[in-house]
């Protein structure tokens, strides 16, 4: 067994362990640990791996927003959005130079649907965001761009697709957990489940699709 294959065991352990017992309860040191740990050692599998150096970089620096957002206060929220800012920035240069040449009618229509639709959404929550305005519309930005460019993927990459699509879909429920609920409510079960499958499945997704493809 190497060193890549122990790292995404344990990723994928610590993964499950947070799902099952930490994501849809109040943060403590504990569920951070183990969240910055999965989504680190998904970064040190796809380097280990020999995984695009892009990659390496958008997972780690996804664990650092992993870690950033499960502290508590407005700066902290803050700092996680700019670590996964960049994460989305490194995806989007990655995905773009992986595209298919020829981009098809049906990737371009997916597209548009998806900025659309993510503009459409932006708007609709636009009155609950307050100071975190301009941080979300940037935000929403590149990771829609990172969006159009996962569907611009050859067939080959369709896991890597697959789970740019997913962290959209997570990243679309915490949204709604972070400025549409109440403060003083609680974020559900199912949705803090919701959140965390579809997130952490889809950086699995990505690394693993694109390390099997690039073998």
């Amino acid at each position: 067994m190497t060193g890549g294959d122990i790292s995404l065991y344990g990723a994928l352990a610590l993964g499950a362990l947070y799902g099952a017992g930490f994501c849809y309860r109040e943060k403590s040191v504990a569920g951070l640990v183990i969240k910055t740990g999965s989504t680190a050692l998904l970064a040190l599998w796809a380097c280990l791996a020999g995984g695009p150096l892009l990659l390496v970089a958008a997972l780690a620096l996804s664990s650092l927003g992993d870690l950033f957002l499960a502290l508590k206060g407005e700066a902290w929220l803050k700092s996680g959005m700019a670590a996964f800012f960049l994460a989305h920035v490194a995806y989007v240069v990655l995905f773009w130079g992986l595209g298919a040449d020829d981009r098809t009618l049906l990737v371009l229509v997916a597209q548009i649907v998806l900025v659309f639709g993510g503009a459409v959404f932006l708007r609709w929550l636009a009155p609950w965001l307050g100071e975190m305005r301009i941080p979300v519309f940037a935000y929403t930005a590149v990771i829609l761009m990172m969006g159009a460019a996962a569907l611009n993927l050859p067939p080959v990459l369709w896991p890597v697709t697959l789970g740019a699509l997913m962290f959209i879909a997570s990243d679309v429920i915490l949204s709604l957990q972070l400025f549409k609920k109440p403060a003083d409510v609680p974020a559900g079960t199912v949705s803090s489940l919701a959140v965390w499958i579809l997130y952490f499945g889809g950086q699995a997704l990505i690394g693993w699709g694109l390390l099997a493809a690039l073998a």
